[in-house]
């Protein structure tokens, strides 16, 4: 398995690929489990989840951003049904430390944070919402474990303070270019801002994706981000808030292999000057050669309408046309017969 950022948290690791279920389990344990198996077939890094405590980070008044849900009554009542009991955590860290994933979840109370803290994980990613939340932000970075920042509603001015906030307590961070939209169009997704938050912060970099395609992914790679987080369903058939902003297993697994392709790409710059003997040896199967259009006579000077340019290229190259015409040959040739430097003399003048 490739060592990547949530390995050895350091600017320059190779890209960790995360696979976030937020909330497309919908309440169901099975369902969360499942979607570790298929996070890990597809070679995800990480799986990550969401921890809400109801009681804990909101009132039962809170108003429906869209409302979705035709079981619960209120925003709160959904929160409630997406809990899981700290047996219920416990379990599914220990399936995704089984399945080779690194366990992430966000805790949105400090109550989540005290349970994911006895239950385990690899490090903390704090969701767009809670950058400011100083409090909680503290309490991560105070664990000692890496902590990553989603950036989508923040300023340039709050994400430096959050970033203060964090190498402060020492410990790595990273910043992650996220748009609040669900799904983000290509014109929200900025990753433009990805090497200015490697310029400004002097740190690991990533994105946080909600475009429900692999491409900003993808383009991101290439610029040599250390972290991906992209939403994650078996299908877009699927219920839930965060389907729309998904992609499917089957296209995380072609995400994967196409971000440890970009890596192999750009950990081996091709110089032209320098090619390997297993392209230079094609040449003379893909190039082609001067040969005899027409049976030519010994003695012959040669003129353009006695060549042509065939395959194979192991003879004299088609680019030295202009100088070949005009030297004599020294021996008879027959029609598709390659020259070769042997067969040519100068005209005495």
């Amino acid at each position: 398995m490739t060592t990547t950022w949530l390995d050895e948290p350091t600017p320059g690791a190779a890209c960790s690929v995360i696979a976030e279920v937020s909330q497309t389990h919908d309440g169901s344990l099975g369902t969360a489990h499942a979607f570790i198996d298929a996070a890990a077939d597809a070679g995800a890094d990480a799986i990550k989840f969401q921890t809400h405590i109801a009681a804990a980070e909101t009132t039962p008044s809170e108003p429906w951003r869209t409302r979705f849900s035709h079981q619960d009554d209120t925003r709160y009542d959904y929160w409630k049904r997406m809990e899981f009991s700290p047996e219920h955590w416990a379990g599914l860290e220990k399936h995704a430390r089984e399945r080779g994933l690194h366990f992430l979840s966000s805790p949105f109370s400090r109550e989540a944070l005290e349970l994911l803290t006895r239950v385990g994980v690899s490090a903390w990613k704090v969701a767009s919402g809670e950058i400011n939340n100083h409090p909680l932000l503290d309490a991560m970075a105070d664990t000692g474990l890496p902590v990553l920042l989603s950036t989508g509603m923040s300023p340039p001015e709050e994400i430096e303070e959050s970033v203060a906030r964090v190498r402060k307590r020492g410990v790595a961070v990273g910043v992650m270019q996220c748009a609040s939209m669900y799904p983000t169009p290509p014109e929200l997704v900025g990753i433009n801002l990805i090497p200015e938050f490697r310029e400004r912060f002097g740190c690991a970099v990533g994105l946080s994706d909600h475009s429900a395609t692999i491409y900003p992914g993808l383009a991101a790679a290439t610029l040599g981000i250390e972290v991906l987080e992209v939403h994650i369903a078996f299908s877009r058939e699927m219920f839930g808030p965060d389907v729309v902003a998904s992609i499917t297993t089957a296209e995380l697994r072609q995400l994967v292999e196409g971000i440890r392709f970009i890596e192999a790409m750009r950990a081996a710059p091709v110089d032209k000057a320098d090619l390997p003997e297993s392209i230079t040896s094609l040449r003379s199967i893909f190039m082609k050669s001067l040969v005899a259009a027409v049976d030519i006579p010994c003695g012959t000077v040669l003129e353009d309408r006695h060549l042509t340019s065939k395959k194979p290229g192991s003879g004299i190259a088609v680019a030295e046309l202009e100088r070949v015409v005009g030297l004599r040959l020294k021996r008879s040739i027959e029609r598709d017969e390659l020259l070769t430097e042997n067969d040519l003399e100068e005209v005495s003048r």
